[in-house]
């Protein structure tokens, strides 16, 4: 996968070069770019904002330094042969394959779902706004040119989008093949099948008064995928109701109910309605 962030606070990324994706990197599964958008502005100072028309707080970053910054980092060119035949999300393919991400708070909520989706698209370029935000007509030109995204990682604003892509390309790099060393561990963590995961335990068995619970010691597997099968619900009704509310009716067992039904949690007869 390749990889291009264009923002005015390059040195934000050095944790890219670090654990399993710097590894990543280091091996060529992932193809990292980091570009300063201050090197297609204009005047001694290479200022990027400009106050918004209509009045109101605050700066908007302006639309000429992206247009160019976009137009170098994704040129307009035939897909080369190591990303010709790479899928795309969506039903719009850019030059290269790539598409642009854009952290914002108004834009569609980023989840385990669409970080699956990314990890199947050949090139990601993400652009990190700062201020009040970018100048609109961006997203709009950039649109006609490849696939675009606004994303949002939180219902809370952040002073920038880098640490919103810090989060995204973490998410969607760990689901590449070879990243994590473990494949077993990716297909059995949280959201997975639209529940948390379970309470973990490890060395040793008593640990400040508190003991791991017999059955992860009972060498019984049905028991044990049983026993975090029940947790999973457990963590998931009162941590995450709203996951359990979107699950359709079929994803529960008789068990699964009664265990979901001790939780407190309003759960129909016949199941939780998606």
């Amino acid at each position: 996968m390749k990889i291009d962030i264009v923002t005015i606070f390059p040195g934000y990324f050095g944790p890219l070069s670090e654990s399993l994706l710097g590894k990543a990197r280091q091996r060529g599964l992932v193809d990292i770019a980091v570009h300063d958008l201050r090197q297609w502005a204009d005047g001694a100072h290479r200022s990027v904002d400009a106050p918004p028309y209509g009045g109101g707080p605050g700066m908007l970053m302006r639309a000429e330094p992206w247009r160019r910054a976009l137009a170098e980092v994704v040129p307009a060119a035939a897909d080369p042969p190591d990303l010709a035949s790479a899928p795309a999300s969506g039903s719009a393919r850019g030059p290269r394959g790539a598409r642009l991400v854009v952290p914002t708070p108004a834009g569609r909520p980023f989840g385990q779902s669409l970080a699956r989706d990314y990890a199947e698209v050949p090139w990601l370029v993400f652009a990190c706004g700062r201020y009040e935000g970018i100048d609109a007509r961006v997203v709009a030109d950039a649109g006609e040119r490849m696939p675009v995204d606004e994303v949002s990682i939180g219902d809370y604003v952040l002073a920038g989008g880098e640490a919103a892509v810090l989060v995204i390309v973490e998410a969607v790099t760990r689901l590449l093949p070879g990243v994590v060393g473990n494949a077993e561990s990716i297909r059995d963590e949280s959201f997975t099948d639209g529940l948390l995961e379970p309470p973990g335990y490890t060395r040793p068995e008593l640990w400040a008064g508190r003991r791991v619970p017999d059955v992860l010691l009972s060498g019984d597997h049905a028991r044990i995928a049983r026993w975090r099968r029940d947790e999973a619900l457990r963590r998931t009704a009162r941590h995450r109701p709203d996951l359990l509310a979107t699950l359709p009716a079929g994803a529960f067992d008789a068990h699964d109910r009664e265990v979901i039904a001790a939780t407190g949690f309003p759960l129909p007869r016949e199941g939780v309605a998606p």
